[in-house]
């Protein structure tokens, strides 16, 4: 599993026109998910990405968790976070998980971050989809999951 986790003033999806999924404070997710993620997998970049400190206290230090700002998520599942570029012009996109599995296991993703009391939000899934968010910081930071244990 590969999360690109970037905190947002704001984030929106548009899918056809309308606005499927929008946030003002918080996250904005792009969830990649492979063949051989498991629910552990889930639950500890759920974990991980709900806990990591990474918004500003009163004295700027990033001191901060998503729960401690009562920040929501806007979720994105995205499949070319596993493109192979080793080889070629054309991105390899093999180790991305097949769709009815990829969508099983985002919802579980999601399900694991509502559960923790984060308001989620999503794009949706296997749909063409306008992105747009305001990068606060900016951070980015790279969340992976591979047998159970953030790597």
């Amino acid at each position: 599993m590969k999360v690109v986790v970037q905190r947002a003033k704001e984030a929106k999806v548009i899918v056809d026109g309308e606005t499927v999924g929008s946030l003002d404070q918080g996250l904005m997710l792009l969830v990649g998910i492979t063949h051989d993620d498991t629910v552990e997998d889930l639950i500890n970049v759920a974990d991980k990405i709900a806990n990591l400190r990474i918004f500003e206290d009163e004295d700027g230090k990033m001191n901060l968790s998503l729960l401690d700002v009562n920040g929501g998520v806007l979720s994105v599942s995205q499949f070319t976070l596993y493109a192979d570029t080793r080889k070629g012009r054309r991105p390899n996109f093999m180790a991305a998980a097949k769709p009815d599995f990829a969508n099983e296991m985002y919802e579980q993703f999601n399900h694991q971050l509502r559960e923790k009391g984060i308001r989620v939000e999503t794009g949706r899934f296997g749909a063409m989809m306008d992105v747009s968010f305001t990068n606060d910081g900016p951070v980015t930071i790279i969340i992976e999951s591979e047998n159970g244990k953030i790597i």
